[in-house]
């Protein structure tokens, strides 16, 4: 795998590979007046950030879940939920995100407050570590074009002000991509890379701590490891490198399996697909119903939120059925389901034969399409999620003032998606295939989702803010010796 810089250049026999090249020549160091320039940055970040603390944001429910974890682990001893008087063992959620909360709540106290400052303070670093592997890999101006597109994103920003793990999934791939991009460079120069084997080790164990998609990190990561510097220090080096780096990063799951199959009985090394306990019952009919017809974050927000409450026939889109026995059928269902509020066993039986008929008749439908518009969707829809914007927000009479933030927020997102496009296009985006192939494990994962959701494209922002700055970047630099 080339660097994107000299991806195209020819490589003769007995020569490195231009990637190697580009990642062995010397660093170019930052000079005083340009450290302070990027401190003075990083201050208004802050500042930025913390309007965020001061707006209406929307509120989640994982958060007081979250925050209830770490209470009970830290202060009873019990990973778990209270629930009729007592602590009841869960493993719905993985413990990185509590183990965070609970740390900072054992020395500055329950204020939630704190934690969010706290997680801006990550979210700044995660801004510093972009700067440093862009102005190192490609030029200054990449570095700074980077720092002002990470520093300034407001939806990266609005997630640092909330109580949820994003902006630590966040920090763990920045962390990933600086630690890579260091471990191939000094392994192009001939020299050890072992704290930066360990920094990327750390960053894919605690990003799988937080979320189980975390998984998809180390997979794209190792395997990079390996491609990148094979021809640095041969095949056999590389795979010992790689594989160091994968036990050492799944090893914290280690007790966490362990926990598991000792409450539970069960081996679950991360969260369960549908975040259910052993004993749920987990309607699977009704998610695999909804993934034949399922696209966008209307549909999440009005039918998958409502699963326990009561669905609106009307917010049903006429893509759910086909034919007039088929949408008479599905009606019926809703109104089951309302009567209930509910997906018991018997319905969830009915949903599932109703989705194995629609799959049957359009499978490539089913296995193709909706999965493309998913993915789509939740790259290109206004990223509002986290701000009190209506979720019909191209009703423009009804909100004008909303929809012209949802507007707006759509905007900026296709700015910085038309810009990381560019750059990846541009092909000088340091270890382009590795973020490249992790964007695409994760597209393939989200095209599986029945809940279309904005959020769970945020872990791949710290490659749209590298690319989109390398479009903006002029020519590679000369390195220059230390100030």
């Amino acid at each position: 795998m080339r660097s994107p810089i000299a991806e195209s250049m020819p490589v003769r026999r007995g020569e490195a590979a231009p990637s190697e090249k580009h990642f062995g020549r010397k660093r170019v160091h930052a000079t005083r007046p340009e450290r302070w320039a990027v401190a003075a940055v990083l201050v208004a970040g802050l500042a930025y950030r913390i309007t965020f603390l001061l707006l209406p944001l929307s509120l989640d429910d994982d958060t007081a879940a979250y925050s209830e974890l770490a209470r009970n682990w830290f202060h009873h001893g019990v990973y778990g939920f209270f629930k009729d008087g007592a602590i009841a063992p869960t493993l719905i959620r993985l413990p990185g995100y509590p183990l965070f909360l609970g740390a900072v709540f054992s020395v500055f106290g329950t204020h939630q407050r704190t934690v969010l400052v706290i997680q801006i303070l990550f979210d700044l670093v995660s801004c510093w570590l972009l700067w440093d592997c862009a102005r190192t890999e490609v030029s200054r101006q990449a570095g700074w074009a980077v720092l002002l597109l990470a520093v300034f994103c407001p939806f990266t920003a609005a997630y640092a002000a909330t109580g949820l793990t994003e902006c630590l999934s966040i920090f763990c791939v920045t962390l990933a991509i600086w630690s890579l991009a260091r471990v191939v460079r000094a392994t192009a120069a001939g020299k050890k890379a072992l704290g930066s084997v360990l920094a990327l080790a750390t960053a894919m164990a605690y990003g799988m701590l937080l979320r189980p998609d975390g998984v998809l990190l180390t997979v794209a990561f190792c395997t990079g490891l390996l491609w990148y510097t094979r021809r640095s220090v041969g095949a056999v080096r590389a795979l010992q490198t790689a594989v160091l780096a994968g036990v050492l990063a799944v090893l914290p799951l280690v007790p966490w399996t362990v926990r598991n199959y000792r409450t539970f009985h069960r081996i679950q090394p991360l969260a369960p697909r549908y975040v259910n306990n052993p004993d749920e019952f987990v309607p699977v009919g009704f998610f695999r119903w909804m993934r034949t017809w399922s696209v966008n974050f209307v549909d999440a927000g009005t039918v998958f939120w409502n699963l326990n409450d009561t669905i609106d026939p009307e917010d049903v889109p006429a893509r759910a059925c086909s034919g007039d026995a088929q949408c008479q059928e599905t009606a019926a269902l809703i109104e089951e389901h309302n009567a209930h509020q509910a997906v018991t066993p018997e319905l969830d039986a009915k949903f599932s034969t109703l989705a194995a008929e629609r799959i049957r008749d359009r499978p490539l439908r089913y296995y193709v399409a909706l999965p493309a518009w998913r993915v789509a969707d939740m790259w290109l829809w206004p990223r509002t999620e986290r701000f009190p914007v209506n979720i019909w927000w191209w009703y423009v009479r009804d909100h004008p003032d909303q929809s012209a933030i949802a507007i707006g927020l759509g905007l900026v997102n296709l700015g910085y998606l038309a810009l990381a496009v560019w750059g990846f296009a541009r092909r000088r985006v340091p270890l382009r295939t590795a973020l490249l192939g992790y964007i695409a494990l994760r597209c393939i994962l989200l095209g599986t989702m029945e809940n279309p959701e904005q959020r769970y494209t945020m872990m791949m922002f710290p490659m749209v803010f590298l690319a989109a700055g390398c479009a903006l970047a002029g020519r590679e630099e000369t390195a220059e010796p230390r100030n």
